[in-house]
């Protein structure tokens, strides 16, 4: 920028090679001095812009729908989950406190009979072992 400062006669005197777009342009002041004043028109790469930012909120409205309609579906289905939870949990006690019933009402031979299963394996194990050898 520093190379097309002094292009023209004048420090500012012509400000055409700082135009930024097409939308911007100079007009000399009424008096020789060093401010330069810009008119921005109105020309259609603005309506180009907001059309484009109208695009954009529109991609991004949809965008946030199809979050709230997620959003929905996952809550639905999560409150069905907690529902099933919940009665799954209620089914777990409720046998539970039945077995736990059924054993204070046959008393403790429960133990007895796991005590008796695991002797059996343990000879049955131990006979296959002796007969492998042979």
């Amino acid at each position: 920028m520093s190379s097309n400062s002094f292009r023209s006669g004048s420090f500012y005197g012509d400000a055409d090679p700082y135009r930024s777009r097409e939308g911007l342009t100079t007009r000399t002041a009424a008096a020789p001095s060093d401010e330069i004043q810009l008119r921005i028109d109105p020309v259609l790469e603005f309506d180009d812009e907001i059309s484009g930012l109208r695009g954009q909120v529109r991609k991004l409205r949809n965008v946030a729908e199809e979050i709230g309609t997620e959003v929905k579906t996952n809550k639905d289905f999560l409150e069905q989950m907690q529902m099933t939870m919940a009665k799954a949990q209620a089914g777990v006690k409720n046998n539970l406190r039945r077995l736990n019933k059924s054993i204070v009402r046959n008393g403790s031979n429960h133990i007895v009979h796991v005590i008796a299963f695991a002797l059996i394996c343990f000879l049955i194990v131990y006979l296959w072992s002796k007969m492998s050898r042979k």
